[in-house]
């Protein structure tokens, strides 16, 4: 028996709709958001007290209400002097996946990056940093594990899906300004801003759909870490972002302890503190310094409208990361740092 029509127009007005949605939707996003700076903006890239950067975090969300979203992202940096003044250049690569819901809707992202800091200064960290991020996308789904009205008729599928996947290239550009806060070059701060999906890569699985994009977006990112005392210092964060008719904005702070004899070298830096993503979730957060390591724990605490859905569970996340020096360039005076 065929797929009655009113069944095959409700599935196809169903996809037509979810990829609608993915594409004027919010973008993929993490609590840590600080773990992912590429994700963010192109031009924090190389924005760290070090040469060479590796991260990767992991957030499994929403299991107390449907199949989990689990998400990833990988990213690796190495900045590098340039020319004969102070002036850096950085090269690493965003890789991002996600999957969720029943259907296994898929996505992965592959991004390259490049940025250049341009000192403007010559007797302090200064700098005015211009970054660009681009590379290839892809989505899909597994039609093995959608179910049709001609599933419990045939014993089978029964549909076919002409296409499952979809690929296009993506692009991002930003700036961002770095520098140190009064004479004390252990207090740092940077201001940023992103354009993501500036080429409105399609977004579709139906060829007569083409028209659909993704809607850009535009992230303004800051950042402020001060020292309290010579065992304490302060690290406050915050995005806001704005895409389609979506906003979203979080921020909070991180109160970092050393522990060891030295100050400057200390063996572990311990960090407690709070995030918060305006009308959707608190999120507490722990981390640890074991140079060069750190691993951070956090746990988004559900307040938006579906809280009695989810009973106040949001997201998991870890994150891990190295942040290392080379002989050659980690003695420089000046760099971008944070």
């Amino acid at each position: 028996m065929k797929m009655k029509k009113p069944i095959l127009i409700m599935c196809v007005a169903f996809l037509t709709a979810f990829n609608k949605n993915s594409a004027s939707a919010q973008d993929i996003h993490f609590s840590q958001f600080f773990e992912a700076p590429l994700l963010r903006n192109p031009s924090l890239a190389g924005i760290f007290t070090g040469d060479i950067r590796v991260q990767a975090v992991y957030r499994d969300q929403w299991n107390s209400v449907t199949n989990a979203y689990r998400t990833g992202s990988f990213n690796a940096e190495q900045k590098m002097p340039i020319g004969k003044g102070d002036d850096f250049v950085t090269v690493g690569i965003q890789v991002l996946f996600d999957k969720a819901g029943t259907i296994g809707w898929t996505s992965t992202h592959v991004l390259p990056a490049l940025n250049y800091h341009k000192s403007l200064s010559s007797d302090r960290n200064r700098y005015l940093s211009l970054g660009f991020m681009g590379g290839w996308v892809q989505r899909r789904f597994d039609p093995s594990k959608a179910t049709t009205n001609s599933q419990y008729d045939n014993g089978g599928l029964g549909e076919n899906f002409a296409n499952t996947q979809y690929n296009y290239i993506d692009g991002s550009v930003g700036m961002s300004y770095n520098s140190n806060l009064g004479n004390n070059s252990d207090n740092n701060y940077f201001f940023g801003a992103a354009y993501h999906h500036f080429n409105r890569p399609k977004q579709t699985f139906f060829y007569r759909n083409a028209g659909v994009e993704l809607h850009p977006k535009w992230v303004f990112s800051g950042g402020l870490k001060l020292g309290v005392t010579d065992y304490a210092y302060m690290t406050i964060q915050g995005d806001h972002s704005r895409q389609g008719g979506f906003t979203e904005t979080v921020a909070g702070a991180m109160y970092g302890l050393k522990i060891g004899g030295n100050p400057d070298d200390p063996l572990y830096t311990i960090h407690a503190g709070g995030f918060l993503r305006w009308n959707d979730a608190i999120i507490p957060v722990v981390k640890l310094d074991y140079k060069p390591f750190s691993i951070a724990f956090s746990y988004d605490a559900n307040i938006s409208k579906l809280k009695p859905s989810s009973y106040g569970r949001g997201g998991f996340e870890i994150s891990i990361s190295y942040t290392g020096f080379r002989k050659s360039v980690g003695d420089y005076i000046l760099c971008p740092k944070f």
